[in-house]
């Protein structure tokens, strides 16, 4: 018994809209399991097939285009500390790293003590040595 319509998806175009398709599956299946999304999100596959006929209406030209929709990458968010330097009245922006305003932390990556914004605290020490020292309640010294 012959089919009426006897076509294929992994046999068209010698095998092409099938390893089309297997490529935009490895995409959507690395994206799965891409930590960084999130892991609930569903993903999609379109398969559009294109059919244009010639003006005889025996012989039709396909098209085949496979797309993905992937899950977005989870974004993050970080605190930033911004205002303006007393001294020269340039606008400064830095991440917060210590978690509060103006609280030290011990980095992990290398146990030294740091600022707020990650800055090594003995490094600030020696510049104000350097420079003038300001003492908040009682102004310039």
């Amino acid at each position: 018994m012959t089919k009426n319509i006897d076509l294929q998806i992994s046999e068209l175009a010698h095998g092409a809209i099938q390893e089309k398709l297997n490529g935009e599956l490895n995409k959507l299946f690395e994206n799965i399991h891409d930590p960084n999304t999130k892991a609930t999100d569903k993903r999609v596959v379109n398969i559009k097939l294109e059919f244009k006929p010639d003006e005889n209406r025996q012989v039709v030209t396909m098209n085949c285009d496979v797309s993905i929709k992937t899950a977005s990458v989870e974004g993050v968010s970080t605190t930033v500390l911004t205002g303006k330097d007393l001294n020269t009245g340039k606008v400064e922006a830095h991440e917060l790293k210590s978690g509060t305003p103006g609280q030290t932390f011990i980095d992990p990556d290398d146990g030294e003590v740091k600022t707020d914004t990650g800055e090594p605290v003995d490094v600030i020490e020696k510049e104000m040595k350097r420079n003038k020292i300001i003492d908040l309640q009682k102004g310039v010294n």
